[in-house]
């Protein structure tokens, strides 16, 4: 049972450094139970990074809680769902999109086991959701990019928990599918899911998003309400008038020497 007053992400000065880059410069980050963030800006700014130093993909100094938990100490990893970017962990495996989606499941036991008959209904029904119920039983290596991506999508849903972070999710899928996805993500919201996605344009996710967080070399240049695609090119540029916004600017050293997407 999620706590609704203990924040599901609770991050202060985040640091990373890759390749002797400083890519984060300490950024801090609160979602609470049921919120959906989006962390929007350039390529280079820090926003893969980060999702993936909050969910312990990568090494990090500053303070990162899940749950209330430290981020070291945190073993519920079945409450978080994630997607990276650019999914790699099937490639070249022929696994079908069922085997790839109920793996998914499989995340709610404490020790991996055989796949459960409500976890191939729910995968099911996820596949079919995001209009894969065709191709269940092709080879994932056969799709397209686009169809590949949507499978991992039911993947990281298929295990109904109470935190999804997706870096990316709607790279390479067409418009219909984009509008699933957000029927998706929409159902969740209303259940309580806290989500947090990293996205260059919300298209039909907008009118879902409670906060949008603008990273700009490795810090927060922007947070406050998300208005629609195109939020990380203006937000910074004036306050809204509808709600407080939290601006923070870039110290005057300027933008780090490369970075991450």
């Amino acid at each position: 049972m999620t706590d609704p007053s203990t924040p599901v992400i609770d991050a202060t000065g985040v640091r990373v450094d890759l390749a002797g880059t400083q890519v984060l410069r300490g950024v801090d980050l609160r979602v609470m139970p049921g919120e959906f963030v989006t962390i929007l800006g350039a390529n280079g700014s820090g926003k893969s990074t980060l999702v993936r130093a909050l969910v312990g993909l990568l090494p990090h100094r500053g303070s990162v809680r899940l749950f209330g938990t430290p981020l070291d100490q945190f073993r519920d990893h079945q409450r978080v769902g994630y997607m990276a970017q650019r999914p790699e962990v099937f490639s070249g495996v022929p696994a079908t999109v069922t085997e790839v989606v109920v793996s998914g499941a499989l995340s709610r036991r404490p020790r991996f086991g055989w796949p459960s008959r409500a976890d191939r209904a729910a995968a099911a029904e996820l596949i079919e959701r995001v209009g894969l119920a065709h191709l269940a039983k092709r080879p994932l290596t056969h799709l397209s990019g686009g169809q590949q991506q949507r499978a991992h999508i039911a993947r990281a849903l298929v295990a109904d928990p109470d935190l999804v972070v997706m870096d990316e999710p709607m790279a390479g899928i067409d418009a219909h599918s984009a509008e699933v996805f957000a029927d998706l993500l929409g159902e969740l919201d209303e259940r309580g899911t806290a989500i947090v996605m990293v996205a260059h344009e919300l298209g039909p996710l907008a009118p879902l998003v409670d906060r949008a967080v603008h990273l700009d070399s490795g810090l927060v240049e922007y947070e406050g309400p998300a208005q629609g695609p195109g939020t990380h090119d203006h937000a910074h540029d004036h306050a809204h008038s509808s709600e407080p916004a939290v601006t923070r600017p870039v110290p005057a050293e300027g933008p780090l020497p490369g970075g991450a997407a």
